[in-house]
């Protein structure tokens, strides 16, 4: 009994370690509930401590001895403060994440997590400088902090970090000079839509990064954004030092104060002149009683044109007149609480760029003088009728109240008589049809990895169940109306705009657009869009996904119950062609998880066209077996993956092969796109 003590002891030891760490992490996780969680959304509770790494929310990996190194908490409306005490007990962290939250103040000294590699606290209401002590944590790879309240400088320090991966500091306040980053580890960069001023450093790291990854700070110069840097750019002089005085610098004072004499007067006596037209203008209207439209080649009463869209497809050429009276006619009004950035002027006067043309208008991209790049939609007459001012303007309202991270928000609207424009963000990154197709023709395109499929798919559906919450319908789901947002998460765009098949979509039996609709809403008899309609859709957009194939048939119709086999046979071919880089038999999963990945989503996409709209599940019966079917592919790309138990730095970039199809896309698509809803 006397020699086995000593076992017994070690035993005992073994198993009280762990726990006693276990416990440390429990505390520290709770402590940090009770100062951020006022509205309770994590379930967490001391009592249920022993399933802290199996059950609890957003601890999404525990080391082998019970740490917690993956701490996921996002969008669950967090409030409060972040300090270096409450989170210097996670000293095992390698990934910490409160994106899309509400936590304010400054960020804590974060050198108290030695071992953390990936920090995301973007879209925030974090203010202060950017901490220094950054570069303190060696293992850093990936700092987001984008979408927040940051000023000052981008700490210089920063340049020393070896690892760095990914550095996004978009849409905040930061000012003054780029540091010269020049890590060869450096794939993803973007600072646009801040103050920084200077040039660009020229550097090799610097030299992989475009006009995207600096847009829209105004005081920026470089080879990168096309803007050559001036001497005094490049060597501003000393606050401190002084120029030498001239022996007729008393003279050349003299000589500026009566140009700036004349100058006044001058401005003056135009105010008078503006004043008076004004006035006379105003008399004109009221016994006009209105102001009437001309064409294009007559006179302007309304002081007001638009470029129209050139037939050679840009912007430029002939110009449309307009009148318009009341409320919310004839000017730019900007929704969703953001306050006016720039003028229907600035807007006007910006150089534009066709991005393309759809059922529900021409789109473009809009550069404005300042720099700043939105995206402006050209609406139809089919889009919204013409004759309701009134309800095209409560549509706006309604549509800007539409804010969720897998959607584009609409950010501002103009309408006149014949005119509806749509102001958005700019999305550098493309869209899904861009990505699937790429400049293969006849739409025949790559399918995609089905681990790309799977975050696609999750991106979508979670978008469209919110549309669908919110009392909304889409009405114009496919490829080409998903764009790819600033962490390539697909966002739905083009919603809410069309009550129902437009007559252009049955002029044609091969118009893409009419076979990625229900056919319930295929004949000018249908009434409206619906929910069930939206679901197949969605059906369609997941067969896209896996065959890379654009719709220009009925699939059902086409194919019927042979579908499955049909998506089988495209995807062997691509293998067999040697066309498909990410080749379901190539994941670390293997045959057999990429086989149960294939036929999740092929029974859901199944389930999805069915011909009875009565039949075809709930969005969020397909939000939840595609979150399900992606939880469980991540579960065995794990269990496969060279790291072992713990999941190792492959589950750092997720998902899967997700992170080699975005850095697939065309270099000139940028890595972000521009929101200017908290520039000011």
């Amino acid at each position: 009994m006397g020699s086995k003590l000593p076992y017994l002891i070690y035993f005992g030891l073994f198993l009280i370690f762990p726990c006693s760490t276990f416990s440390g992490d429990v505390e520290a996780l709770l402590s940090l509930k009770t100062s951020l969680d006022a509205h309770d959304r994590l379930p967490w509770r001391r009592e249920s401590g022993d399933e802290l790494c199996t059950r609890w929310l957003g601890v999404k990996q525990c080391s082998p001895d019970g740490r917690v190194i993956k701490l996921v908490l996002e969008f669950l409306n967090l409030t409060g403060t972040l300090t270096a005490e409450s989170l210097s007990p996670l000293d095992q962290l390698r990934v910490l994440s409160f994106k899309s939250n509400s936590l304010f103040g400054e960020i804590p000294n974060l050198s108290v997590l030695p071992n953390l590699k990936s920090l995301y606290l973007n879209n925030n209401l974090f203010s202060g400088q950017i901490p220094a002590s950054l570069a303190a944590i060696h293992r850093l790879k990936t700092i987001v902090l984008s979408n927040n309240r940051l000023s000052g400088n981008i700490p210089t320090a920063i340049t020393n970090l070896p690892r760095l991966y990914s550095l996004q500091l978009q849409i905040n306040r930061l000012t003054g000079t780029i540091p010269a980053l020049n890590q060869p580890t450096l794939r993803f960069l973007n600072l646009s839509g801040n103050y920084l001023s200077g040039e660009i450093p020229v550097t090799l790291a610097f030299s992989h990064f475009n006009e995207s990854s600096f847009l829209n700070n105004p005081g920026l110069c470089g080879a990168q954004i096309g803007r050559p840097c001036s001497k005094n750019q490049i060597f501003s002089p000393s606050p401190t030092t002084k120029a030498p005085l001239s022996s007729s610098h008393h003279r050349n004072r003299k000589r500026l104060a009566a140009i700036i004499a004349g100058s006044v007067a001058g401005f003056l006596f135009l105010l008078i002149c503006l004043g008076l037209v004004v006035l006379m203008a105003s008399v004109k209207k009221r016994n006009a009683g209105r102001s009437k439209a001309v064409d294009g080649n007559g006179a302007i009463d309304a002081a007001a044109d638009i470029a129209a869209p050139a037939s050679g497809g840009g912007v430029g050429g002939g110009k449309v007149a307009f009148s318009w009276e009341g409320e919310g006619l004839g000017r730019l009004v900007f929704v969703g609480g953001v306050s006016g950035l720039y003028s229907l002027e600035d807007l006007l006067k910006a150089s534009a760029e066709t991005l393309g043309r759809g059922t529900v208008g021409s789109t473009y991209k809009a550069v404005m003088e300042s720099g700043f790049i939105v995206t402006v939609k050209r609406l139809t007459e089919t889009a919204v009728s013409p004759a309701a001012p009134e309800e095209f303007r409560r549509r706006m309202e309604d549509l800007g109240r539409l804010r969720h991270p897998n959607l584009v928000a609409l950010r501002a609207y103009f309408q006149a008589k014949e005119e509806r424009l749509l102001v958005y963000d700019y999305f550098p990154n493309g869209s899904l049809f861009s990505l699937i197709h790429g400049s293969r023709p006849g739409g025949a395109g790559k399918p995609l990895h089905w681990t790309s499929c799977l975050k696609i798919a999750e991106d979508v559906a979670t978008g469209l169940l919110y549309l669908h919450q919110s009392g909304a319908i889409h009405g114009n789901l496919k490829s080409s109306n998903v764009l790819l947002g600033p962490e390539f998460e697909s966002c739905l765009t083009d919603f809410y705009l069309l009550l129902h098949s437009p007559d252009s979509d049955f002029s044609s039996s091969s118009s893409s657009s009419l076979f990625y609709r229900a056919p319930e809403c295929r004949n000018p008899r249908c009434s409206s869009f619906s929910l069930a309609s939206d679901v197949y859709s969605f059906g369609v957009l997941l067969l896209e996904l896996l065959t890379g194939k654009t719709p220009f048939h009925d699939l059902m119709d086409q194919h019927g119950a042979e579908i499955p086999a049909w998506v089988r046979a495209v995807r062997d071919e691509e293998k067999e062609t040697g066309g498909s880089a990410d080749d379901p038999s190539a994941s670390s999963g293997g045959d057999a998880a990429a086989e149960d990945k294939l036929a999740a989503l092929l029974g859901i996409a199944t389930a999805c066209l069915a011909r009875d709209p009565e039949v075809r599940p709930a969005t969020k019966e397909v939000a939840r077996m595609i979150r399900e079917a992606r939880a469980e592919g991540a579960a065995s790309v794990s269990s496969n993956s060279s790291g072992g138990g713990g999941g190792g730095e492959n589950n750092e970039h997720s998902p899967g092969r997700w992170s080699d199809t975005v850095q697939s896309l065309p270099r000139e698509y940028g890595s972000e796109h521009l929101s200017f809803a908290e520039r000011n």
